[in-house]
């Protein structure tokens, strides 16, 4: 299998919402029933709906996502990754 990565571009990103939309906007062939939250983005690396097919993850443009949920989301994120160790996550 060949390693492969997505980008999600985080450029107009001011809250969690708009997170999930770029999410779904740039992961390709993303199942319409993701959940758009951090518990669906963890199923999803277990291999749920959402799964995006990748070995990493490049979230560019992704200075906002620090204010998230007091500066824990992007926190949040990168736990979740670790824990299933299925994916590595890059912020830029």
């Amino acid at each position: 299998m060949t390693a492969r990565t997505v980008t999600v571009n985080c450029a107009a990103v001011q809250d969690e919402t708009e997170f999930w939309a770029a999410f779904m906007r740039d992961v390709p062939d993303i199942h319409p029933g993701f959940g758009r939250n951090l518990a669906a983005f963890r199923d999803a690396l277990w291999g749920g709906p959402g799964w995006p097919d990748a070995h990493e993850v490049r979230f560019t443009n992704s200075e906002s996502l620090g204010s998230l949920r007091g500066d824990t989301f992007k926190q949040c994120l990168e736990e979740i990754a670790r824990e299933v160790n299925a994916m590595r996550l890059v912020f830029s």
